[in-house]
């Protein structure tokens, strides 16, 4: 292959002045690079927060878990920051400090001190050793001192090292740390870099580090629950200290406080007379306490060398991919066997890979005795090497190939300046050709499709015997568990970092193609390649093997597959450029239209593609309400929120209009014109089988699955899609299949007679749920029953129907009650899968395709309920799936050995494309319709509507 496809309280404050002692060692950003390594001597001793971020990166961060569903964002957050500043600032003594369980002095002081903090979430909690483990693997000192809290140890070292006029960096984002800010110590906020001196205090504050405490005191803390004084917010805070000074000074001179220059002087010492006790009180909780009963000293605080064997199984069984293949990246064995071990020991045993014993055939005689060495083995892993990744223009380069006891590489269209002579590339292609048609010798695979559609392009040579596709076996085994490149696999199941393409070929404009690659570092790169893959397969096979079903997915459904994508892909479909051109213009036009009508409703111009500029013009200057916030904390201009806000105000649904149209031109009628190809003078997408969670074929280059259906510019941009002169477009679709797969697998008697009488199955459920007849049934109630049909197959809510229909949330909820009254089979399917995926964490289509669900035990409900909400329709999305992929096979098999001048073309959803002679069509559609229909045998028929006409629209 040519590439592996196979939290804030401190905000930044950049001190102009120089910042002590520490700044000349201590960088204020961590994307500066330092001029010189520091010396031991300007090394700063990095105290690190951790109570702090693991909140913040908790709240921060999205949320993250592993294929078991166990949360690991906050771990990460973490993991991250204490790697940069390792990184940055090569310390020799660094410690992270953590607040210890129970009760601390100031509880002692002010039994409501916290109070108001929720508990732990449960999904934090679950975090929290995981996140211990890891720093101790990390060699860094993890400190826990009960009674106190982790502020506490902080301060209680920066006073001693800083005493010592050692520097001292304390990562951290709390406020208060700022009281502990010295000419030797210096805090960093590591999420926005923002650095803090005694100057960098002031300027953030408008108080010196001295004052931070009667600052807090007076202003108080909501998040620990420091009062403070009732009616004193920071800017009155700030007016008193900076007027008279310290707190005591404050009320050694109360008198003076009317004369001052704030809003409500003239009152304020009344407030502070009144509240003293409370003052004082908060001046002692917003004290950090300096003077800790601490067993550690400096040695202490001296970083370790990392455990990477505990690393390795950490970050296996955390899944965090990337640094997993860091450390495996030139580790020893113990480190490898380490990452084989987590996990269940899930990955298999990687001894026995050495790229130095790859072969590399440069001779007649040597390919001689490969071939023979695959014919007698029965079966081999097959890879291609290529000159691009697009099927269509791709040059083959190489073979690798690969047996049980070896690997090798066979070059031969290496053509950079100096390479060495290779086999001619016909001669390799003429005497592997007999091979790689014979249908007896088993060929394996990573993402075979890929070469065999090159292999047709390029040599003539039809790929049969496919046995196996690593890809492919992974995918069917837990569509969710990782990608399913062959990196991430060697990863994941081998506990091998493989060499990557951008290792060898570069990166960016300048990236090599591989026949410009040298040859020593192509060989060990391409043999790999198949060395992993038939590891791979002897790994996943037995896995797949002792799965009920599964073997039958992949055989029957998936390995097929991969021949009739590939000749749909390279059948490809004729596109108008000129009619495109014309639509773009049409487009763009209508861009201009909607541009005005939102520069009218504004009442000014802006940008409608910067969300910024967007909110402004929403939130501030129309005055919108707020109804949802992005994870940063900026009112959110998303699509749903202004899904919602559409219903209210005008603005927004132009908006939605606007991207809409912009969309459609910017990916299709402006980029389709660009893809197609010279030589065919057609447009081949690539369909991909691993991607979704659900079994669903996606596509790219074009995305054929999103170009929109219901509207008049969707509609127009499937015009281009023209049938070639003496032909015809034939598009046959399935008709409402998922909810009839809904009838076969609840069982419901009114859902399976409706299908089975051929009923209008909205207008029948509409006459059901009101009890009406179906001459009773009025397009409006129809409509609300298809809102109903298809919004509960996908989980919908009575919220979610009640904002559809524009109904109140209780008449809508009353709508899902009627339904499920009438139709009892549904109501019990629904609850039932519930209750399956719960108990297995899976769900299954009614061909035993398992679709796992790691969130359905998460304890953050909305996730779970998420989850619980997939577990019902997944077995309908991915039933459906399975039955459009059996209808493919069906079809391209007849294909191959019919006289009918047709070719399939595209596949979109639940509909099949052909591209078919005049005088067939009719002929086609019903040979087409009745291996569509016969794909699936349900409990209700499949029914198939199919058109023709000269163009795609005018067949859908």
């Amino acid at each position: 292959m040519p590439s592996p496809c196979c939290r804030l309280s401190l905000v930044a404050c950049r001190s102009p002045l120089p910042l002590g002692p520490i700044s000349a060692t201590l960088s204020p950003s961590f994307s500066q690079q330092k001029s010189s390594p520091m010396s031991a001597a300007e090394k700063p001793i990095i105290l690190v927060d951790g109570s702090s971020y693991l909140y913040r990166a908790f709240h921060a961060l999205p949320p993250l878990t592993t294929s078991s569903g166990q949360p690991t964002g906050a771990v990460r957050g973490v993991a991250s920051m204490l790697r940069k500043l390792i990184k940055d600032y090569d310390p020799q003594y660094m410690a992270v400090i953590f607040d210890a369980k129970g009760k601390t002095f100031r509880d002692e002081l002010f039994e409501e001190y916290k109070s108001n903090r929720p508990p732990m979430p449960d999904d934090l909690r679950a975090q929290v050793q995981p996140l211990h483990d890891l720093i101790r693997a990390m060699g860094l000192p993890l400190i826990i001192e009960d009674g106190v809290e982790a502020d506490d140890v902080i301060g209680t070292f920066a006073r001693i090292f800083g005493a010592q006029g050692k520097p001292v960096l304390i990562s951290t984002g709390d406020k208060d740390m700022a009281q502990l800010v010295t000419e030797h110590v210096t805090l960093i906020n590591t999420m926005n870099n923002a650095l803090y001196d005694i100057e960098g205090v002031k300027q953030k504050f408008g108080v010196g580090p001295e004052l931070i405490i009667d600052f807090l005191a007076l202003m108080g803390d909501k998040v620990d629950n420091i009062p403070g004084v009732p009616g004193v917010g920071e800017k009155t805070a700030l007016g008193l200290i900076q007027g008279l000074g310290s707190l005591e000074d404050i009320y050694a001179n109360l008198d003076k406080i009317a004369e001052l220059s704030f809003r409500g002087a003239k009152t304020m010492a009344k407030k502070l007379e009144e509240h003293k006790e409370m003052a004082f009180l908060s001046y002692q909780l917003a004290t950090i306490k300096l003077d800790c009963e601490l067993s550690e000293d400096l040695n202490d605080l001296k970083l370790g060398e990392p455990d990477n064997e505990s690393l390795a199984r950490y970050f296996k069984e955390l899944e965090f991919k990337g640094w997993l293949s860091e450390i495996l990246s030139g580790a020893d064995a113990s480190v490898v066997a380490a990452a084989e071990e987590a996990g269940n020991n899930e990955a298999a045993p990687a001894a026995g890979f050495n790229r130095d014993a790859y072969d590399i055939v440069y001779s007649e005689a040597m390919l001689d005795k490969w071939l023979d060495k695959l014919k007698a083995a029965g079966e081999f892993a097959f890879d291609t090497e290529t000159t691009s990744l697009n099927y269509m223009n791709a040059e083959l380069v190489g073979f690798a190939v690969a047996v049980s006891d070896k690997a090798a590489y066979i070059p031969f269209g290496h053509n950079y300046p100096g390479a060495p002579d290779q086999i001619d590339k016909q001669l390799v292609i003429d005497k592997f050709k007999p091979l790689l048609e014979d249908d007896s010798l088993k060929k394996i695979g990573q993402n075979l499709k890929y070469d065999m559609s090159v292999l047709a392009e390029d040599a003539g040579i039809t790929l049969r015997g496919v046995a196996f596709d690593t890809m492919l076996e992974s995918y069917v085994l837990d569509s969710v568990a990782t990608r399913h490149d062959m990196d991430s696999l060697a990863l994941k199941y081998l506990g091998r970092k493989t060499i990557s393409f951008t290792d060898i070929a570069g990166k960016g404009a300048k990236q090599l193609t591989f026949n410009q690659i040298g040859l020593h570092e192509a060989s060990p790169y391409a043999a790999e390649d198949a060395d992993v893959t038939l590891r791979l397969h002897q790994t996943l096979w037995p896995k797949l093997e002792a799965e009920d079903r599964l073997p039958e997915v992949f055989r029957d459904i998936e390995l097929p597959l991969v021949t009739v994508l590939s000749r749909i892909e390279r059948n490809g479909t004729y596109v108008d450029a000129t009619l495109l051109k014309h639509q773009s213009q049409f487009l763009a036009k209508r861009m201009a239209e909607l541009q005005e009508k939102a520069f009218d409703i504004a009442g000014q111009e802006f940008n409608l593609a910067s969300p910024k500029q967007l909110g402004e013009i929403l939130y501030e200057k129309l005055e919108i309400p707020v109804i949802k916030k992005t994870p940063k904390g900026a009112p959110s201009t998303a699509e749903a929120v202004l899904q919602e806000l559409a219903h209210d105000y005008p603005l927004p649904q132009v908006i939605m209009d606007y991207r809409g149209v912009a969309k459609l031109k910017n990916t299709y009628t402006d980029k389709l014109p660009e893809l197609i190809n010279q030589r065919t003078g057609r447009v081949h997408t690539s369909y991909h089988q691993a991607v979704t969670a659900t079994g669903r074929l996606s596509s790219s280059d074009p995305n054929l699955q999103n170009i929109p259906v219901r509207s008049e510019e969707g509609r127009k941009i499937r015009q281009a899609f023209l049938a070639p002169k003496g032909k015809k477009i034939v598009a046959c679709d399935y008709s409402q299949i998922e909810l009839r797969i809904m009838a076969h697998l609840s069982g419901d008697k009114g859902l399976t007679d409706a299908f089975e009488q051929g009923l209008d199955i909205h207008r029948a459920t509409a006459a059901e749920v009101w009890g009406k007849t179906l001459d009773e049934v009025s397009d409006n109630d129809r409509r609300n029953a298809k809102a109903i049909n298809f919004g509960l197959i996908y989980g919908m809510s009575a919220f979610g129907l009640a904002k559809q229909l524009g109904l109140p949330r209780k008449e809508a909820q009353e709508y899902i009650d009627l339904y499920f009254e009438r139709y009892p089979g549904v109501k019990k399917y629904m609850e039932d899968t519930r209750a399956l995926a719960i108990d297995k964490g899976y769900v299954e289509t009614v061909y035993g395709r398992r679709l796992y669900l790691p969130e359905i035990h998460s304890k953050n409900g909305q996730r779970r309920q998420g989850a619980e909400r997939a577990a019902i329709n997944a077995p309908m999305q991915g039933t459906a799936a399975d039955i459009i992929k059996k209808a493919m096979i069906k079809v391209h098999d007849w294909l191959e050995t019919t006289h009918f001048d047709a070719k399939m073309i595209m596949q979109v959803h639940d509909e099949l494309v052909f591209e078919v002679a005049d005088d067939q069509v009719d002929d086609l559609v019903k040979e087409v319709k009745a291996r569509m229909e016969s794909a699936a045998e349900l409990k209700v028929p499949l029914i198939v509507d199919a058109g023709a006409g000269e163009n795609w629209e005018e067949a859908h």
